[in-house]
């Protein structure tokens, strides 16, 4: 029995020393140490043996099992790290080559205009303000002087989720919101941006998702003088010192009165092209005088506040300054065309 166990050492060793791959190792541990391997089958006929030789023979086969095991995971280390140094040289990098040209993200130019015109009211002493996306009918229009049943409801067509629940149409809701935390005892100074949703077709000027930025300020003896120095520097700032601003009367039931700002075109400065129509003039944006009843739903004294709103797209402001012409746009996510206004 010695001598098996010997020859079978001295033949492990040599397939052990002629293997090429871990597997053909695996299966050499198996066919010698495994359940069914030779010296187990060798070490089941140690119950013939004397009670004097079973000592020795066992010894001597603890012996060879240690070989065997040590011999091959010293192998199976060395081909491991050969293996490695393949790979590593398969994959080596030349550090001398040009490198490739990464493409770096940036702000979407909405954002841009969003966050530029957000400086603009900030440095005017504005806060930011900001509300749900689904919001009640009563904030969205009851709040705002437009009950059930009112005729200037049909402006804005809505999504509707329940009787009560909805898409909101605008971002009014917010400033709604704000004046009724206030409860009247404190002005109001705010401008609150967000997506806002109508049930509109989409095409070159119209999206059913849209981007809104609606600014208020209530308090003591605010004028509509106030609002248009408000609303030049707004054009100055965003369009250039040269810009000039007119207000037409108008009608939003939130406001009275209400006027349209125009900006004077600065493709023809006024003189009339077909950009303005041959208007010189181009629409930008809606506000007024804060009506008396959405002062008084809010918790404000009429007789003792006032104040203005005025309502802007920042999706028509980016289009105007940058000679955009389909809406579209901004939210196809075409990199050809984002790419143009990214900010380095």
């Amino acid at each position: 029995m010695k001598e098996q166990l010997e020859a079978i050492q001295t033949e492990a060793l040599e397939k052990v020393a002629q293997a090429e791959a871990p597997k053909e190792l695996q299966d050499i541990r198996v066919t010698y140490l495994g359940k069914k391997g030779s010296l187990t089958k060798v070490l089941k006929g140690m119950g013939k043996l004397s009670k004097e030789e079973r000592p020795v023979i066992g010894q001597i086969a603890n012996t060879v099992r240690d070989a065997i095991t040590t011999a091959i995971e010293e192998k199976t280390e060395k081909l491991e790290q050969i293996a490695m140094e393949k790979q590593l040289e398969a994959e080596a990098i030349d550090v001398t080559l040009p490198g490739r040209p990464v493409n770096v993200g940036g702000p979407h130019l909405l954002t841009n205009i969003v966050e530029e015109i957000e400086d603009l009211f900030i440095g005017m002493g504005y806060e930011v303000k900001e509300g749900p996306e689904v919001e009640t009918d009563y904030f969205n229009f009851e709040a705002l002087n437009l009950p059930k049943n009112h005729p200037a409801r049909d402006m804005q067509d809505t999504f509707y989720i329940t009787n009560e629940l909805l898409m909101r149409t605008h971002t009014s809701p917010v400033q709604a919101r704000t004046m009724l935390d206030y409860k009247g005892e404190q002005p109001v100074k705010m401008i609150c941006p967000g997506k806002v949703y109508r049930r509109d077709t989409d095409d070159a000027t119209h999206s059913h998702q849209f981007t809104q930025i609606e600014g208020l300020y209530v308090d003591k003896n605010v004028r509509m003088s106030d609002l248009k120095g408000t609303l030049d520097r707004f054009a100055k700032k965003m369009f250039g010192e040269e810009r000039e601003i007119r207000l037409r009367p108008s009608f939003f039931p939130f406001t009275e009165p209400s006027v349209e700002m125009d900006i004077s075109c600065k493709v023809c400065h006024g003189e009339g092209c077909h950009v303005c129509k041959g208007t010189g003039w181009i629409e930008i944006l809606g506000g007024g005088m804060v009506h008396p009843k959405v002062l008084s739903m809010a918790g404000y004294d009429p007789e003792i506040y006032s104040g203005f709103a005025f309502g802007m797209g920042p999706e028509r402001i980016a289009m105007l300054k940058y000679g955009v012409s389909d809406i579209r746009g901004f939210y196809t996510n075409d990199i050809r065309f984002l790419k143009q206004y990214h900010k380095a």
